[in-house]
C-alpha cells in the first residue's frame, strides 16, 4: 500500500497547526467547564413568598371546606308545600296528594304530629324534615296572645248566585269564550292542547298554554274543573315502545330513549318516583304525568 500518497492529507501549514491546537484547547476548556460547573439552581424562598404560600394554602382549604359544607336549609310552613317541594323533601305522590286534599278543605296542620297524621309520612322522614317546619307564632304561642272579644253587627248580604262548575274536557269553544279575556284564538288554543294530551287531568295544565295570563287562569278555575274521563287511554310505561313514549306530549324523543334504555338495563318502573330518576325528567310535572301513565 502506498502511504506516501496519504501524506498530503496530513501536511499542515504553520497557521493550520496553530488553528488545530487552539481548537483542542477550546474543546478541553469546554469539557472542564461542563464537569466542574454546578447546574442545580437552588431556589431561595423569601419570607414574604413563604407567607403568601401559607395564605394561599388557607384559601384553598377554605374553598374545599365550603364545597363540603351541607346546603343551607330554610324554614318553611308545611301547609304550603308544592308538588316539587314535596318531591325534594322525599315525599311520595300519594303523601303530597293527601296534604293537597286536606288544604282544599281550607284546613291547616299546626304541628309535626298533625302533618304526619294527614300525610302518612314515615317516622324517619318526619324526624328528618320536621326541624325545618315553621308554623305561625300565634299557633305556637296561643297563651301569649290575648284575644279581645268584640261584638260585631252581622250584616245581611244578598246571596251570590252559585257558579256552575263545568268539566273543562266537555267545554265547547262557545263555553270558553264566555270567560273574560278569552277570545276565539285562546279558546282554539285550549281545545288544541286538549286534543294533544287526550284529556286534561288537572287545571294546572292551563299554565302550559301560551297566552293565558294568571288572571284568565283564575277565571277558568272558578268556572271549570278537570274531570278525568274513564275513556282516557293511559300509557303503560313498562310496555310502551320508543315511538309510543316519544309521542307522549310530556316526553321528548331523547327522554323516551333514556326511559327505554333504563328499563332494559334495570327492569320495570314501579312508580313515578322511579321514573323521576331519569335524567332530564320534568320533575315539576311529575304529578300530572303520573295520571297519564300505568306501571
Amino acid at each position: 500500500m502506498n502511504f506516501k500518497s496519504l501524506n498530503k492529507y496530513f501536511h499542515f501549514t504553520k497557521q493550520q497547526r496553530i488553528g488545530v491546537f487552539m481548537l483542542f484547547i477550546i474543546m478541553i476548556g469546554l469539557q472542564l467547564f461542563y464537569y466542574l460547573s454546578d447546574f442545580n439552581i437552588s431556589e431561595s424562598k423569601s419570607s414574604e413568598k413563604e407567607q403568601w404560600l401559607a395564605l394561599q394554602s388557607e384559601i384553598d382549604q377554605k374553598k374545599l371546606d365550603d364545597k363540603k359544607a351541607s346546603p343551607i336549609n330554610y324554614l318553611f310552613n308545611p301547609n304550603f308545600i308544592s308538588d316539587y317541594k314535596g318531591y325534594k323533601l322525599g315525599m311520595s305522590v300519594e303523601e303530597i296528594d293527601r296534604l293537597m286534599a286536606f288544604r282544599k278543605e281550607n284546613k291547616y296542620v299546626n304541628s309535626a304530629e298533625e302533618f304526619q297524621a294527614v300525610t302518612g309520612v314515615s317516622d324517619s322522614l318526619l324526624k328528618e324534615i320536621s326541624p325545618l317546619f315553621k308554623f305561625p307564632d300565634w299557633k305556637q304561642n296561643k297563651k301569649n296572645y290575648n284575644v279581645e272579644k268584640k261584638e260585631f253587627v252581622v250584616k245581611s248580604f244578598p246571596k251570590k248566585e252559585k257558579l256552575e262548575i263545568k268539566n273543562i274536557n266537555e267545554a265547547t269553544q262557545e263555553d270558553l269564550m264566555k270567560i273574560y279575556g278569552i277570545g276565539e284564538g285562546l279558546s282554539s288554543r285550549i281545545l288544541k292542547q286538549k286534543e294533544i294530551v287526550g284529556s286534561f287531568v288537572s287545571m294546572e295544565q292551563m299554565k302550559d298554554i301560551w297566552g293565558l295570563s294568571p288572571e284568565v287562569i283564575n277565571e277558568l278555575n272558578s268556572h271549570f274543573k278537570a274531570v278525568i274521563p274513564s275513556t282516557l287511554k293511559k300509557i303503560n310505561v313498562n310496555e310502551a315502545s320508543l315511538k309510543e313514549l316519544a309521542q307522549f306530549s310530556y316526553f321528548k324523543h331523547g327522554l323516551a330513549k333514556q326511559i327505554v334504555t333504563y328499563r332494559s338495563m334495570n327492569g320495570n318502573f314501579n312508580n313515578i318516583e322511579d321514573l323521576a330518576k331519569i335524567k332530564d325528567f320534568p320533575v315539576e310535572k311529575a304529578k300530572i304525568i303520573s295520571l297519564y301513565l300505568e306501571f
